[in-house]
């Protein structure tokens, strides 16, 4: 007899609950991660951060701040079996902040619901999440830079719970 459950059990790409699936969860908390991490490195940026020019070709914090809004609106368009990519200009610096903790909140309220994800989450992991984490570690050195470093921490002690991707994040506990 068929069990037409049972494909779905045995799937690589399809979830059906966030809470039965481990990998699932483990991206959810990877995108709180960067939502700590990446709150850290925009908050309290100095006036005119967003168009600090570190050198001919490289891309202003600005610019950088827009791709990883647009990386994870990608990430949720492949997690839902659309994979559309779409290059944004760049907002002012205050609303690219907004829309960078927008974006990883439409992808952390996907992620928890029951939709099934249609894409592998390793793919998915490997492409737009890790190149935001980067992105965020080149708006870390673009601070120091510009003269506006921000201190680093235990990110191992910090407070970062899954499906807390907004702006209002936990103090860090032992900065340095």
């Amino acid at each position: 007899m068929n069990d037409p459950t049972s494909n779905a059990a045995h799937s690589s790409v399809a979830h059906s609950s966030p809470a039965a699936d481990p990998k699932r969860e483990l991206l959810r908390h990877t995108l709180a991660t960067v939502a700590y991490r990446g709150g850290k490195a925009v908050r309290n940026a100095p006036e005119g951060f967003a168009d600090f020019q570190a050198g001919e070709g490289v891309r202003t914090p600005g610019q950088i701040l827009a791709h990883v809004g647009d990386l994870f609106d990608w990430g949720l368009s492949i997690a839902q079996g659309r994979r559309t990519w779409h290059d944004s200009k760049p907002l002012p610096w205050e609303q690219e902040v907004v829309r960078f903790f927008a974006t990883l909140k439409k992808f952390d309220d996907f992620l928890a619901s029951s939709e099934p994800v249609q894409a592998s989450l390793e793919k998915i992991f490997q492409g737009p999440i890790a190149d935001a984490l980067t992105h965020v570690g080149q708006i870390n050195i673009l601070r120091r830079l510009a003269g506006a470093p921000v201190k680093g921490e235990s990110y191992y002690e910090a407070a970062i719970e899954t499906g807390r991707v907004g702006a209002d994040q936990a103090k860090p506990k032992r900065e340095f």
